[in-house]
């Protein structure tokens, strides 16, 4: 194999140049994207850097030893059966392709004044519009919703929530959670149950008729795979519009693999395909891509990681609890608490509030599938680790 091209630069991309040449790879290396900027982290995006703690996240890269050709600023715009991926700047012939072009945030129709929050510029000019007393109404009560939400009140700015579903965080975990998660928003006005009928430059219309003034609107109701350039190239997606890819993260056409928040995967472990659109799975996939890329034939099933830094607390969720039957509790003091998902009597997935120790335990019990005692799980003062049978 002479030449492999990567597409998209974000963290996933960068990964697999580096895991490339670190498994021996010595062909032409290419790094498409579309961003203008080197890589850089995301987390911070909506954390550290909307709250001004810091200003760059640009990831470290020895690009002289990397020995890869950088070409940002530069979009896919498909493939073609004889090898080569298209650009909006001309053909790139390969050997060998990695998909990483992540996902772009969902936008409502009509809402062409709102902003959106993926990029280290999406972030620096939104972190701008944080000013004392200004107006600020989020729509969306998920992750990015709770985080900045977050950094706007601390910056004295007067937030305003609107969620079509009936709890914080219900698109992605339980309403059981949500509904403990409820007093952590007092200091704004969410809005649950209320759906967004139009957004104006300086105001949101609620289906029931109320206008919200604002100086600025955030939407923040999920991504999209960034997908739409392989139509007709013959790469199978999901419903989603994620890349469909086996359990070695190679996609329908011969030599083209694809990895991180593009890619959904056959899980054996969880007898699904899953599509984890979160900074761990973008972190280590890529080792995997670059060996069977590289002729190997690992399998990718890890148990799926997430933190987030909201409302004063460390938030993480490991694993994937749709496939639990019931849920354990373990409530701790000041409002620190976990829940553990089961099936029989195998953890499946965790979530913790403040307590982190419990969620690297329950992570390992879930690599090992060793079964666990739900009685020992539920007490605060148990180490999980020792709820194994």
């Amino acid at each position: 194999m002479d030449r492999v091209i990567v597409v998209g630069a974000g963290l996933a991309g960068l990964q697999t140049v580096v895991a490339l040449r670190g498994q021996g790879y010595t062909g032409a290396l290419t790094l498409v994207g579309a961003d203008p900027d080197p890589p850089y982290d995301r987390p911070p995006l909506s954390k550290a850097l909307l709250m001004g703690e810091v200003d760059d996240t640009t990831l470290d890269a020895d690009w002289d030893a990397l020995e890869v050709t950088r070409l940002f600023r530069r979009r896919a715009a498909g493939l073609t059966a004889e090898g080569l991926l298209a650009t909006d700047s001309g053909e790139l012939a390969y050997d060998g392709l990695v998909l990483a072009t992540g996902a772009s945030p969902v936008r409502l129709p009509g809402a062409e004044t709102a902003v959106t929050l993926r990029t280290h510029a999406d972030a620096l000019a939104l972190r701008a519009r944080l000013r004392p007393e200004a107006r600020l109404v989020i729509v969306g009560a998920g992750w990015i919703g709770a985080e900045v939400a977050t950094a706007a009140v601390r910056a004295g700015v007067r937030v305003t929530v609107v969620e079509a579903l009936p709890t914080p965080l219900a698109s992605a975990l339980p309403a059981s959670c949500g509904q403990r998660m409820l007093p952590w928003w007092s200091d704004v006005d969410l809005r649950l149950g209320d759906a967004v009928d139009a957004v104006e430059p300086d105001a949101v219309h609620l289906r029931d008729g109320e206008r919200i003034p604002a100086d600025t609107v955030l939407i923040a109701v999920g991504v999209r795979p960034e997908t739409a350039w392989l139509a007709g190239s013959g790469v199978d997606l999901t419903l989603r519009g994620a890349v469909a890819v086996d359990s070695g993260l190679r996609t329908s056409l011969p030599g083209v693999l694809a990895v991180g928040d593009c890619a959904a995967w056959e899980s054996a472990r969880y007898r699904t395909r899953m599509h984890v659109e979160h900074w761990d799975n973008a972190l280590h996939a890529p080792t995997t891509v670059a060996a069977n890329l590289l002729g190997g034939d690992q399998c990718y099933d890890p148990v799926p990681y997430f933190w987030s830094e909201q409302w004063g607390r460390m938030v993480q969720y490991a694993g994937h609890h749709p496939a639990g039957e019931r849920v354990v509790w373990r409530d701790g003091e000041d409002g620190r608490w976990a829940a553990f998902w089961l099936a029989g009597d195998r953890l499946v997935a965790a979530l913790t509030v403040d307590r982190p120790r419990d969620l690297v335990q329950a992570r390992h019990l879930m690599a090992s599938a060793r079964p666990v005692d739900d009685a020992l799980l539920a007490e605060p003062g148990v180490p999980v680790k020792s709820a194994a049978a």
